[in-house]
């Protein structure tokens, strides 16, 4: 058993005419230095850089010394997680397996440090190797002239692992490639379900699983396999498109928000009355659209410059189309409609554009790699439940107040079974936020009293237990499975949330999102201060004012609950904003309220 590290600039292509299964490793949650990734894969478990007390210490020149490793095992202690370094190297020892580095190997992988015996010896699996010789893990430097010989020296159940040295150059992704009984296609993992795509953290199990060694608790990475045929261009094509998500995300949606504004703000300062409504509901459908339209630029995987014209000009085009074709709050209904519907319908199928999309979960970054992100999940939440609103206004205001909670609740866990099942949406926070902000806005329109509110929301918390069950059912082996319900124990569970709370509170420093949180507080003052300004706007709308009660209580569960706070409060407060100003739009001007 060999893990190779093979020279930076490495491609798949290469590893392919070696006679390796290619794809694309995962080396770290953000942008991470060379031993945090392979300690990484030594451990089986990651964690974000901003969750450990301390910086990686520096390696001197001695390389791994004992006062280096115990500072990495210090610093492994201060993080809310059970990361183990060199968990894969004594868990190979404890079984009788021989380990060694050299030629330059990093030493995150050798086994010259004393293995403490930090849990009982491992248990073997049925039908482990049966072998004359004591079996050996060995993981050096080579390069892509020994591959093909290292290929042809494999029988019976060897593996060769080879990696572009770390860091990468771009895109936060190295080559891979495996060659091996079994290896014939493109390699893949339960932890990324992406043909081409696995985490570092994966590499430790597919080692110990082909020497039949049973995986640590610890270790929260997948075995690797090899699925379908080899496609290279298929994986550099991945590669290319997770490489600009993050940095085209800024110039494609930002700037498109930023002339919608200023169209808006001009043709508010040249005409007035209707103009304006008009122009307000352009703009919140557009918007609305966005999502739906960036869906269309990851299928198309066009250029920076096309993409951002797609967007700039698809988006009003549809609310333009849509305002001309259904009148009322109609048409932010069917806008809502298609873009939750869009999304479900890719959730179902596997996720291949939400993947891609650049308000996907960002694979890049790291941290998911299917099903929806944390963008996602705030706009959903208010388009799923306010949305509802808005359709049960347009299209059937006069359905009595109990079959209107019945829809809120019919469509709000709908759509809680797709976007947080596990073989869907796999989102643990939609599990949460839909269900809780249906049943809010059930609870505002059915009865006012507080132990129907109870009720309702006693059947929603009750269907997060039914989305945990369908996980363990159906085997998902999602991220609710393997954060909460595989959790050892309170204590694991006590390290879920606190990985979550310091995530949290750390998302409202990011410098971007600083910028903005001034503008929510202002928003959410002038709402607290104006709300009986609001209420009369919406008196006559029961089941919009519904929906956006629902949708707000769905906004402030998502923040607390996800490690994205601040991203989900600004960009929930940004959605309910467009559905309160498109509410201002539609209705009628009256001497007690603006314009």
């Amino acid at each position: 058993m060999t893990i190779a590290l093979l020279p930076s600039g490495t491609g798949v292509e290469e590893l392919v005419g070696a006679g390796l299964s290619p794809g694309l490793l995962s080396a770290g949650l953000g942008t991470v230095p060379a031993e945090q990734t392979y300690l990484d894969v030594t451990q089986g478990n990651r964690v974000f850089d901003s969750l450990y007390d301390e910086e990686l210490p520096a390696m001197s020149r001695g390389g791994c010394t004992p006062a280096w490793w115990k500072a990495v095992e210090e610093r492994a202690e201060s993080a809310p997680a059970d990361i183990v370094p060199g968990l894969l190297a004594s868990t190979l020892e404890s079984a009788g397996t021989g380990v060694r580095a050299g030629g330059g190997a990093s030493c995150t992988f050798s086994s010259t440090r004393s293995r403490e015996a930090r849990a009982a010896p491992p248990k073997k699996l049925s039908g482990t190797l049966r072998s004359h010789a004591a079996p050996t893990f060995e993981a050096r430097s080579s390069n892509l002239h020994r591959l093909p010989a290292l290929v042809r020296k494999l029988h019976g159940n060897d593996l060769l692992i080879a990696i572009e040295r770390a860091p990468p150059e771009k895109n936060g992704a190295l080559a891979v490639g495996i060659a091996g009984r079994g290896f014939d296609g493109n390699l893949t993992s339960d932890s990324t379900r992406t043909d081409g795509y696995v985490l570092s953290t994966d590499l430790a199990p597919t080692v110990l699983g082909r020497f039949g060694i049973v995986v640590p608790s610890a270790m929260s990475g997948q075995p690797i396999r090899a699925d379908g045929t080899v496609d290279v261009a298929a994986i550099e094509s991945l590669g290319d498109r997770m490489s600009v998500i993050s940095g085209r995300r800024g110039p494609v949606i930002g700037i498109s928000l930023l002339v919608w504004f200023l169209v808006l703000a001009f043709s508010a300062l040249f005409a007035r009355g209707w103009v304006t409504r008009v122009g307000v509901k352009l703009l919140g459908l557009s918007v609305v659209y966005l999502p739906l339209v960036l869906l269309i630029g990851a299928a198309l995987e066009p250029g920076q410059g096309a993409e951002q014209l797609l967007v700039m000009a698809g988006a009003p085009v549809l609310a333009a189309i849509t305002v001309a074709a259904l009148t009322g709050y109609r048409s932010l209904a069917v806008a809502s409609g298609l873009v939750v519907g869009a999304y479900a319908v890719d959730a179902v199928a596997g996720s291949p554009l939400t993947t891609l999309s650049l308000l996907g979960p960002n694979p890049g970054l790291g941290v998911r790699f299917y099903g929806i992100g944390n963008e996602l999940e705030a706009l959903l939440g208010v388009l799923v439940v306010a949305g509802t609103g808005a359709a049960l206004q347009g299209f059937a205001p006069r359905v009595p107040a109990r079959a209107c909670a019945t829809w809120f609740l019919a469509v709000g866990l709908s759509c809680a079974l797709v976007f947080a099942a596990g073989r869907f949406g796999a989102d643990v926070g939609a599990a949460i936020v839909l269900p809780i902000g249906a049943a809010a806005a059930a609870s505002k329109i059915a009865s006012s009293r507080r132990r129907a509110s109870l009720l309702v929301l006693a059947a929603a918390l009750a269907f997060v237990g039914l989305i945990a069950a369908i996980d363990l059912l159906t085997g998902a082996n999602a991220h609710l499975t393997r954060s909460v319900l595989d959790a050892g124990g309170l204590g694991d569970l006590a390290d879920v949330a606190q990985r979550r709370l310091q995530l949290s509170a750390h998302s409202f420093l990011r410098p971007v999102l600083v910028v903005f949180l001034p503008l929510v507080v202002v928003l959410v003052t002038l709402a607290v201060r104006r709300r009986d300004r609001l209420r009369r706007l919406l008196e006559e709308s029961p089941a919009v004012e519904a929906g956006l009660l629902g949708a707000l209580v769905a906004t402030v569960a998502g923040t607390l609950v996800n490690d994205s706070g601040a991203l989900i409060l600004e960009i929930g407060t940004a959605y309910l904003l467009i559905f309160v100003t498109f509410a201002w739009a539609e209705g009628r001007p009256r001497p007690d309220l603006p314009g």
